[in-house]
């Protein structure tokens, strides 16, 4: 077999493990899976430093361990469902023109408000262990401030886009 034909027939429709017949689309769904599922395990860490953040205030109101456990579960639910938007919403805000609003410019606006207030969160926190601070508690209430609202955003982006219904614009 040339090495010009190989090329065309290794990205073929489906590939071919022995007697079983895997789709293309089972692949990339696959794929798509593991790779949200990366998201929640990096949400889920960020999630575990503001938590620790959190806790390391003495005196304050997140004194319980319960708090990082919180964190690390919503971050991961967070992350899980609102950065990785469906490919139907991105398409129709790229496709949408200026004189025409539809609503998806919003969720993926909120999306992008949501991971960027999560991740300055999560920096905070990680510079607050790192650097051994004592920080004020208006300050400790900020940075949860800027995980719940970060992390809400995200989940309320990724619930609207997943109840849009795309219509078809064949005319």
């Amino acid at each position: 077999m040339k090495t010009s034909n190989a090329a065309p027939s290794a990205f073929s429709l489906t590939r071919y493990a022995g007697n079983l017949r895997i789709a293309r689309s089972s692949l990339i769904r696959s794929a798509h899976l593991l790779e949200r599922i990366g998201l929640a395990a990096v949400g889920a860490s960020c999630g575990l430093y503001v938590g620790a953040a959190l806790l390391r205030q003495k005196g304050g109101l997140f004194e319980s361990g319960w708090i990082v456990l919180l964190t690390v579960l919503y971050g991961a639910l967070s992350y899980y469902v609102g950065i990785d938007l469906s490919r139907s919403i991105a398409r129709r805000s790229i496709s949408s023109t200026s004189e025409e609003y539809d609503g998806s410019e919003m969720v993926e606006i909120m999306s992008a408000a949501g991971t960027f207030g999560a991740a300055i969160a999560a920096a905070l926190s990680v510079s607050i262990l790192v650097l051994d601070q004592n920080l004020p508690n208006g300050l400790v209430a900020f940075v949860a401030g800027c995980w719940v609202v970060g992390s809400s955003l995200q989940v309320a982006a990724g619930a609207m886009a997943r109840n849009c219904e795309v219509p078809d614009n064949k005319d």
